[in-house]
């Protein structure tokens, strides 16, 4: 779901996407290259992401991942069941 948000906005390479998650979740989340990868990968064979090669800022070959409408449609059920999920934690703590 983290993957696909940070996609949601713009395209991006791999180490982009972790250094987004890591920013935005002031260093609380880490993903390593050893589970993005992997992950990325499930996506794109599942049609949620495309990719394409194109350069990176400092003009190195990267691969960039993007969105397709299928993932666009995926991250608003996930974000849906992610509500209610928090929803009902947050009952059970607060109804205790």
């Amino acid at each position: 779901m983290l993957v696909l948000q940070i996609l949601a906005h713009e395209p991006m390479h791999g180490w982009g996407i972790s250094e987004r998650i890591q920013g935005l979740s002031k260093d609380v989340l880490r993903v390593t290259q050893g589970s993005l990868y992997p992950a990325l990968h499930r996506l794109e064979k599942r049609g949620l992401l495309t990719s394409y090669w194109g350069s990176s800022r400092n003009n190195r070959k990267a691969k960039y991942y993007r969105l397709t409408g299928a993932g666009e449609k995926s991250l608003g059920q996930e974000a849906e069941g992610w509500e209610r999920f928090v929803a009902a934690v947050q009952g059970v703590m607060g109804g205790v």
